[in-house]
Protein backbone atom coordinates (compact mmCIF):
# COMPACT_ATOMS: atom_id res chain seq x y z
CA UNK A 1 0.00 0.00 0.00
CA UNK A 2 1.64 3.26 -1.39
CA UNK A 3 0.42 6.72 0.28
CA UNK A 4 0.55 9.66 -1.62
CA UNK A 5 2.54 12.66 -0.15
CA UNK A 6 -0.94 14.32 0.55
CA UNK A 7 -1.81 11.07 2.39
CA UNK A 8 1.25 10.91 4.51
CA UNK A 9 0.88 14.60 5.64
CA UNK A 10 -2.51 13.45 6.28
CA UNK A 11 -1.47 10.49 8.83
CA UNK A 12 2.02 12.57 10.34
CA UNK A 13 -0.37 15.52 11.11
CA UNK A 14 -2.89 12.96 13.08
CA UNK A 15 -0.10 11.60 14.85
CA UNK A 16 1.19 14.98 15.96
CA UNK A 17 -1.99 16.71 16.59
CA UNK A 18 -3.17 13.50 18.90
CA UNK A 19 0.27 13.63 20.55
CA UNK A 20 0.18 16.83 21.65
CA UNK A 21 -3.79 16.63 22.29
CA UNK A 22 -2.77 13.99 25.07
CA UNK A 23 0.27 15.07 25.98
CA UNK A 24 -0.90 18.48 27.08
CA UNK A 25 -4.17 17.55 28.71
CA UNK A 26 -2.54 14.67 30.53
CA UNK A 27 -1.58 16.69 33.65
CA UNK A 28 -5.19 17.80 33.93
CA UNK A 29 -6.89 14.82 33.01
CA UNK A 30 -5.17 14.10 36.44
CA UNK A 31 -5.93 16.26 38.26
CA UNK A 32 -9.48 16.58 37.74
CA UNK A 33 -9.74 12.81 38.54
CA UNK A 34 -7.87 13.49 41.48
CA UNK A 35 -10.36 16.56 42.74
CA UNK A 36 -13.38 14.62 41.35
CA UNK A 37 -12.43 11.84 43.63
CA UNK A 38 -10.68 12.85 46.68
CA UNK A 39 -12.35 16.23 47.40
CA UNK A 40 -15.82 17.73 48.19
CA UNK A 41 -17.02 20.91 47.75
CA UNK A 42 -20.76 22.84 46.42
CA UNK A 43 -20.78 22.43 42.68
CA UNK A 44 -18.95 19.18 42.39
CA UNK A 45 -21.65 17.60 40.26
CA UNK A 46 -21.77 20.80 37.98
CA UNK A 47 -17.86 20.19 37.68
CA UNK A 48 -18.08 16.56 36.72
CA UNK A 49 -21.13 17.28 33.98
CA UNK A 50 -18.70 20.10 32.07
CA UNK A 51 -15.86 17.48 32.22
CA UNK A 52 -18.23 15.20 30.68
CA UNK A 53 -20.27 17.25 28.64
CA UNK A 54 -18.09 16.84 25.17
CA UNK A 55 -18.83 13.09 25.07
CA UNK A 56 -22.75 14.06 24.71
CA UNK A 57 -22.56 17.33 23.03
CA UNK A 58 -22.54 16.94 19.19
CA UNK A 59 -19.15 18.00 18.16
CA UNK A 60 -19.79 20.67 15.89
CA UNK A 61 -21.25 22.08 19.23
CA UNK A 62 -17.84 22.22 20.92
CA UNK A 63 -16.34 22.87 17.82
CA UNK A 64 -18.21 26.05 17.51
CA UNK A 65 -18.16 27.00 20.94
CA UNK A 66 -14.50 26.92 20.26
CA UNK A 67 -14.53 29.09 17.71
CA UNK A 68 -16.96 31.70 19.31
CA UNK A 69 -14.07 31.68 22.07
CA UNK A 70 -10.78 30.99 20.91
CA UNK A 71 -11.03 32.12 16.93
CA UNK A 72 -9.30 35.20 15.92
CA UNK A 73 -12.26 37.12 16.81
CA UNK A 74 -13.41 35.42 19.73
CA UNK A 75 -13.54 36.57 23.43
CA UNK A 76 -10.30 34.96 24.17
CA UNK A 77 -8.60 34.57 21.21
CA UNK A 78 -8.74 38.27 19.91
CA UNK A 79 -6.89 38.83 22.93
CA UNK A 80 -4.09 36.61 22.25
CA UNK A 81 -4.07 37.56 18.98
CA UNK A 82 -3.55 41.24 19.47
CA UNK A 83 -1.28 40.92 22.86
CA UNK A 84 0.99 37.72 21.60
CA UNK A 85 -0.12 37.16 17.83
CA UNK A 86 -1.00 34.11 18.50
CA UNK A 87 -4.04 31.78 17.37
CA UNK A 88 -5.32 28.78 17.85
CA UNK A 89 -7.74 28.71 14.50
CA UNK A 90 -7.14 27.53 11.31
CA UNK A 91 -3.73 26.03 12.56
CA UNK A 92 -2.83 22.50 13.87
CA UNK A 93 -2.85 23.85 17.53
CA UNK A 94 -6.50 24.26 17.12
CA UNK A 95 -6.59 20.90 15.83
CA UNK A 96 -4.88 19.67 18.47
CA UNK A 97 -6.93 21.85 21.43
CA UNK A 98 -10.37 20.59 19.85
CA UNK A 99 -9.21 16.53 19.62
CA UNK A 100 -7.84 17.61 23.36
CA UNK A 101 -11.25 18.97 24.60
CA UNK A 102 -13.35 16.22 23.03
CA UNK A 103 -11.02 13.05 23.99
CA UNK A 104 -10.86 14.87 27.45
CA UNK A 105 -13.93 12.98 29.02
CA UNK A 106 -12.07 9.37 28.37
CA UNK A 107 -9.32 10.11 29.87
CA UNK A 108 -10.38 12.01 33.57
CA UNK A 109 -13.17 8.57 33.64
CA UNK A 110 -10.18 6.23 33.00
CA UNK A 111 -8.14 7.82 35.99
CA UNK A 112 -11.41 8.51 37.96
CA UNK A 113 -11.74 4.91 38.00
CA UNK A 114 -8.16 3.61 38.89
CA UNK A 115 -8.08 6.73 41.56
CA UNK A 116 -11.19 5.41 43.31
CA UNK A 117 -9.78 1.79 43.77
CA UNK A 118 -6.76 2.89 44.95
CA UNK A 119 -7.12 2.44 49.08
CA UNK A 120 -6.92 5.84 50.84
CA UNK A 121 -5.65 4.20 54.15
CA UNK A 122 -2.35 3.52 52.27
CA UNK A 123 -2.19 7.41 51.95
CA UNK A 124 -3.39 7.93 55.38
CA UNK A 125 -1.01 5.82 56.77
CA UNK A 126 2.08 7.46 54.87
CA UNK A 127 0.88 10.78 56.07
CA UNK A 128 0.91 9.73 59.48
CA UNK A 129 4.51 8.55 58.94
CA UNK A 130 5.43 12.15 58.01
CA UNK A 131 4.88 12.11 54.25
CA UNK A 132 3.70 15.46 52.61
CA UNK A 133 0.66 15.73 50.33
CA UNK A 134 3.13 15.67 46.75
CA UNK A 135 4.71 13.53 48.54
CA UNK A 136 2.33 11.03 48.98
CA UNK A 137 0.70 11.64 45.80
CA UNK A 138 3.87 10.91 43.41
CA UNK A 139 4.92 8.27 45.67
CA UNK A 140 1.90 6.34 46.26
CA UNK A 141 -1.56 7.59 44.86
CA UNK A 142 0.20 8.17 41.18
CA UNK A 143 1.93 4.29 40.92
CA UNK A 144 -1.44 2.76 42.19
CA UNK A 145 -3.57 4.77 39.55
CA UNK A 146 -0.67 4.32 36.81
CA UNK A 147 -2.66 1.84 35.35
CA UNK A 148 -5.89 3.84 35.07
CA UNK A 149 -3.42 7.01 33.54
CA UNK A 150 -2.30 4.67 30.70
CA UNK A 151 -5.45 3.28 29.86
CA UNK A 152 -6.99 7.19 30.04
CA UNK A 153 -3.86 8.18 27.96
CA UNK A 154 -4.05 5.56 25.18
CA UNK A 155 -8.06 6.12 24.85
CA UNK A 156 -7.69 9.87 24.77
CA UNK A 157 -4.82 9.28 21.80
CA UNK A 158 -7.55 6.71 19.53
CA UNK A 159 -10.49 9.39 19.82
CA UNK A 160 -7.79 11.91 19.09
CA UNK A 161 -7.11 10.16 15.55
CA UNK A 162 -10.83 10.05 14.89
CA UNK A 163 -11.74 13.43 15.80
CA UNK A 164 -13.90 15.33 12.82
CA UNK A 165 -16.74 17.26 13.67
CA UNK A 166 -15.13 20.11 16.32
CA UNK A 167 -12.06 20.05 14.22
CA UNK A 168 -12.91 21.12 10.66
CA UNK A 169 -15.55 23.51 12.58
CA UNK A 170 -12.80 25.69 14.64
CA UNK A 171 -9.92 25.30 12.22
CA UNK A 172 -11.51 24.30 8.68
CA UNK A 173 -9.85 21.66 6.17
CA UNK A 174 -6.82 22.88 5.09
CA UNK A 175 -4.17 20.65 3.54
CA UNK A 176 -0.59 20.38 5.79
CA UNK A 177 -1.83 22.33 8.28
CA UNK A 178 -5.22 20.84 9.79
CA UNK A 179 -6.25 18.34 8.04
CA UNK A 180 -6.06 14.98 9.63
CA UNK A 181 -6.84 11.86 8.70
CA UNK A 182 -11.06 11.87 9.23
CA UNK A 183 -10.91 15.47 7.41
CA UNK A 184 -8.71 14.03 4.30
CA UNK A 185 -10.75 10.93 3.84
CA UNK A 186 -14.00 13.40 3.94
CA UNK A 187 -12.41 15.35 0.56
CA UNK A 188 -11.16 12.20 -0.71
CA UNK A 189 -14.47 10.88 -0.81
CA UNK A 190 -15.89 13.61 -2.46
CA UNK A 191 -13.66 14.09 -4.72
CA UNK A 192 -14.57 11.91 -8.17
CA UNK A 193 -12.24 9.18 -8.62
CA UNK A 194 -10.45 9.12 -5.21
CA UNK A 195 -12.06 6.59 -3.46
CA UNK A 196 -8.80 4.46 -3.55
CA UNK A 197 -7.64 7.10 -1.54
CA UNK A 198 -9.94 6.94 1.44
CA UNK A 199 -9.69 3.37 1.53
CA UNK A 200 -6.14 3.24 2.31
CA UNK A 201 -6.85 5.62 5.00
CA UNK A 202 -9.94 4.16 6.19
CA UNK A 203 -7.28 1.20 6.54
CA UNK A 204 -4.78 3.46 8.26
CA UNK A 205 -7.71 4.84 10.98
CA UNK A 206 -8.42 1.46 11.51
CA UNK A 207 -5.07 0.02 12.34
CA UNK A 208 -4.10 2.99 14.32
CA UNK A 209 -7.27 2.50 15.87
CA UNK A 210 -6.88 -0.74 16.60
CA UNK A 211 -3.08 -0.86 17.88
CA UNK A 212 -4.20 1.79 19.90
CA UNK A 213 -6.73 0.07 22.02
CA UNK A 214 -4.31 -3.29 21.98
CA UNK A 215 -1.80 -1.04 23.22
CA UNK A 216 -3.75 -0.19 25.88
CA UNK A 217 -5.01 -3.80 26.91
CA UNK A 218 -1.44 -4.47 27.13
CA UNK A 219 0.02 -1.77 29.20
CA UNK A 220 -2.55 -2.11 31.76
CA UNK A 221 -2.07 -5.72 32.51
CA UNK A 222 1.68 -4.65 32.35
CA UNK A 223 0.72 -2.07 34.58
CA UNK A 224 -0.80 -4.42 37.11
CA UNK A 225 1.34 -7.31 36.97
CA UNK A 226 4.10 -4.51 38.24
CA UNK A 227 1.79 -3.27 41.20
CA UNK A 228 1.20 -6.84 41.94
CA UNK A 229 -2.19 -7.05 41.42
Amino acid sequence: MILSDPEWQAVLLSLKVSGIAVAGSLPFGILMAWILVRCRFPGKALLDSLIHLPLVLPPVVVGYLLLIGLGRRGIIGEKLYDWFGFSFAFSWRGAALASAVIAFPLMVRAIRLALEAVDIRLEQAARTLGAGRWRVFFTITLPLTLPGVIVGTVLAFARSLGEFGATITFVSNIPGETRTIPLAMYSLIETPGAEGAAARLCVIAIVLALASLLASEWLARLGRKRMGA
